[in-house]
């Protein structure tokens, strides 16, 4: 007996009905709006394994500080500092690379003020200053309320549709409180979040 693609075939039964359903995967940027000026564009479609991975990066972050997010209002300046740039350092990572840069960066500058070098990663900043006699590492990201990080981090996972669980228990790990949520546009196609690169002298 032939075989049909798409056509199933019982014995003395003769054809019987295949489903069918089409997919969308989405090709445009999800595009959060902040305040009237700021637009940040976000990746199309992020990989469940990608975003749980960095999903619990962060939370590994909040673990080693000690960070209860249930009363921040325990922790130090200092760490809540810290654990902000994660947090910061988490969105970015799903942005398109021009939001990315506007939103979380930062630069090594000399005495003069001059960049020698910038990157999404405060870490790699800090590492390439100490290579550099006099420079300091500065934070050029955007400076938004705690409560607007937060609000992006949850209307994020919703956009990619991930409900992160913690790998110990399997139960839901905790969420920043629900804001209102940012509407969606098209922009620009994806692309890869940019690697720190030196400035030429």
């Amino acid at each position: 007996m032939p075989l049909v693609v798409g056509r199933a075939q019982v014995q003395g039964q003769g054809e019987c009905p295949v489903a069918r359903q089409k997919f969308a995967l989405n090709t445009e940027p999800h595009v959060a709006e902040i305040g009237d000026n700021i637009i940040l564009e976000f990746r199309p479609e992020v990989m469940g394994d990608e975003f749980l991975e960095a999903w619990e990066a962060l939370q590994e972050t909040y673990r080693t500080l000690g960070v209860d997010q249930a009363s921040v209002s325990n922790s130090s300046a200092e760490t809540l500092k810290t654990a902000g740039t994660a947090v910061r350092r988490f969105l970015a990572g799903f942005m398109l690379p021009e939001s990315a840069k506007l939103y979380a960066w930062w630069e090594v500058r000399d005495k003069a003020g001059k960049v020698v070098f910038d990157s999404g990663d405060p870490e790699e900043a800090a590492a390439q200053a100490k290579t550099v006699k006099g420079t300091t590492v500065v934070d050029v990201g955007l400076r938004l309320p705690d409560r607007v990080h937060l609000e992006l981090m949850s209307w994020i996972t919703e956009v990619y549709g991930q409900r992160p669980t913690t790998s110990s228990s399997g139960s839901a790990a905790p969420l920043p409180p629900h804001g209102t949520k940012s509407t969606a546009s098209s922009r620009s196609k994806a692309s890869t979040p940019a690697r720190g690169r030196s400035r030429a002298s």
